[in-house]
């Protein structure tokens, strides 16, 4: 598999493009549970392909690429992304998994996003894994799929990349307490620990869909809000968590802080980072975050060496 920082990309493959669709990819018909039981019971279905479940299940969106990483890390050797890839087609093919990729004017993308399907859900239920899947989840948008796929990126290069990685959230629920609403951080959140000292950073990733300006600043309001009046045990962080906007690009970072001092919704209580996509390809994530200054009247970009973040 190619390595993050020999990955040449000019363009984020989680940046939305313009008039870009979802296409189904899956397997249609009918395949019985009798005839998915007799694949396990010889094996053709087996441990990994569980684990697979596992992480597909947990993250909700994910591709291939995404997986294998994930299962390094879990200790499974999938062997290579092809073999991997193989793995993948038995479980479409038996309805466990189904699968998705995205076109626009410029063509197909290029990777597939695996999603679960009822027989998946079937299978976790039997193991008493909590499953929250249902059939409505796979109609969800482009521009939510590729949130959570940015998201992934970024929890999964601190899984690698970082030495003081802790834990992680795929999905941390946030309680706005004035607003009266629980929100989710869109990309997820990390605990980082160094010397018995923790910190958590909460990801939110912001993208050019339609009406983002607008959408930016009304997530901006609930986390105001919870900020505002956040003490400690709230929705689960001991202490007052770092958020960080991940953005498609340079020039995106640039345009959310606009939008974000624009119509006031800066959050005096912490320092607001910034990062993008392609950012989480650096062999270390030291250098990846972003802070605006104020210099002589204009804001400055500024890049932030975390040392926190090396490895």
């Amino acid at each position: 598999m190619v390595k993050d920082n020999q990955i040449k990309a000019q363009v984020s493959p989680f940046a939305i493009r313009e008039g870009e669709i979802k296409t189904f990819d899956g397997k249609d018909g009918y395949v019985s549970m009798n005839q998915i039981v007799q694949k396990i019971n010889v094996g053709h279905i087996n441990e990994i392909h569980f684990e697979i479940l596992d992480l597909v299940n947990e993250f909700e969106f994910i591709t291939s690429r995404q997986l294998y990483q994930m299962l390094e890390i879990k200790g499974f050797d999938p062997k290579s992304q092809d073999k991997l890839n193989n793995k993948l087609e038995q479980l479409i093919k038996s309805k466990i998994l189904t699968r998705y990729y995205f076109t626009s004017d410029e063509g197909k993308g290029i990777y597939r996003i695996y999603c679960l399907e009822k027989m998946g859900k079937y299978l976790l239920n039997s193991k008493e894994v909590e499953c929250k899947w249902q059939p409505s989840d796979n109609t969800k948008p482009v521009n939510m799929i590729k949130k959570r796929l940015a998201g992934n990126q970024t929890l999964i290069a601190y899984l690698r990349k970082v030495k003081a990685f802790d834990s992680y959230i795929v999905k941390p629920a946030i309680n706005a307490k004035v607003a009266g609403k629980i929100f989710k951080a869109t990309g997820g959140a990390v605990k980082l620990t160094k010397n018995n000292k923790s910190i958590q950073f909460v990801f939110e990733v912001v993208r050019r869909e339609q009406d983002w300006q607008k959408k930016l600043v009304e997530k901006m309001r609930l986390y105001m809000d919870f900020y505002a009046n956040f003490i400690s045990g709230d929705s689960g962080f001991i202490n007052m968590p770092q958020l960080i906007l991940i953005c498609e690009d340079e020039k995106h970072m640039a345009e959310a802080f606009k939008e974000i001092i624009t119509n006031q919704v800066e959050i005096p209580q912490i320092k607001l980072y910034f990062t993008t996509d392609l950012r989480q390809n650096e062999e270390t994530l030291e250098n990846t975050l972003v802070e605006f200054k104020l210099v002589n009247g204009k804001y400055k970009m500024e890049n932030i060496e975390l040392k926190l973040l090396g490895m």
